[in-house]
């Protein structure tokens, strides 16, 4: 039997920010921190760090379109992100930081390209969007550690400073779409 639910896969630098904003919106089921789109079977923490994986680290949101649609997901990305920096963050550094919606179906791929159409001809951004748009590839969960890292981190340094002003930024501006 199908659930309806569906899945998408974003890069927004560390998946500690990017899972805490998401574990916060209605309708995301599930978010799980991983690596994709890179060579290396299995990769850990380590290798992806290292920038030799090729891979990306990313959260995978299982999405029940009924009650958000995946352009809203996408909003909530490109608000909670700078999609406009190669392979940066902030201060996190490395191809394993780049923007990258890595979709599951033709639909998503297209719903992508045309949010970052639209936002480019509005120039929304003052620099080019340099977000990556490709099929799912080579994804892996991460250690269970990094699952869930900012609900049981609160008050690391870098939850802090980075990771909770992003989900402040979320529910500030999309309060309709929060969890209680």
């Amino acid at each position: 039997m199908s659930t309806g639910l569906q899945t998408i896969t974003l890069g927004g630098g560390c998946f500690w920010c990017t899972e805490a904003v998401f574990v916060g919106v209605k309708g995301v089921e599930d978010v799980e921190s991983g690596y994709c789109n890179g060579h290396v079977v299995r990769p850990d923490y380590q290798q992806v760090c290292s920038g030799g994986s090729g891979h990306n680290e990313v959260v995978k949101l299982q999405f029940d379109p009924r009650q958000i649609s995946l352009r809203e997901i996408l909003e909530i990305f490109f608000l909670v992100h700078d999609p406009t920096t190669l392979n940066r963050q902030g201060h996190d550094m490395g191809t394993q930081y780049r923007s990258g919606i890595y979709f599951s179906t033709p639909e998503q791929q297209l719903v992508a390209n045309e949010l970052i159409a639209e936002m480019s001809g509005e120039g929304v951004y003052a620099s080019p969007i340099v977000t990556e748009v490709a099929p799912l590839a080579n994804y892996w969960a991460a250690e269970d550690y990094h699952q869930d890292y900012f609900a049981k981190n609160p008050y690391q340094g870098y939850c802090m400073a980075v990771a909770a002003p992003k989900v402040a930024k979320f529910r500030k501006t999309y309060a309709r779409l929060a969890r209680n």
